[in-house]
């Protein structure tokens, strides 16, 4: 089991969220390009968009992206949508601070052990 990375506060989160902003509008645009590409190519269409070399490509840059949303202590739940959380301490509870494609920030934390479902407003 690989080990709970150390907690960060709410504002740490916030912080780090702010700053993978570009990295996060980058990412969202390669989903989708590699999105459209892959459909392409089942489809046996010509894409705008090149072809299986492009689709390895974007691929691996896709998951490239995600790797380095780590080093800013993001935890990858979801990638369509994106969703991410960073571990924190909510009245002496571990929590995860939550953040979903869409949202304007870090409003939303849960436990532990009660997942997306159990998300409540900070």
């Amino acid at each position: 089991m690989t080990p709970m990375p150390e907690p960060v506060t709410l504002a740490q989160a916030r912080a780090a969220l702010a700053a993978l902003r570009p990295r996060l509008a980058t990412l969202v645009a390669v989903r989708a390009d590699l999105a459209e590409l892959r459909a392409d190519l089942a489809a046996g269409a010509p894409s705008r968009l090149g072809g299986m070399a492009e689709a390895k490509g974007l691929e691996a840059r896709f998951y490239a992206e995600l790797e380095r949303l780590a080093d800013h202590g993001a935890q990858v739940k979801g990638w369509a949508p994106l969703l991410l959380d960073w571990p924190g301490v909510r009245d002496r509870v571990p929590v995860l601070w939550c953040w979903l494609e869409g949202e304007g920030g870090i409003d939303w934390y849960h436990r532990l052990d009660c997942g997306f479902a159990g998300r409540r407003r900070v």
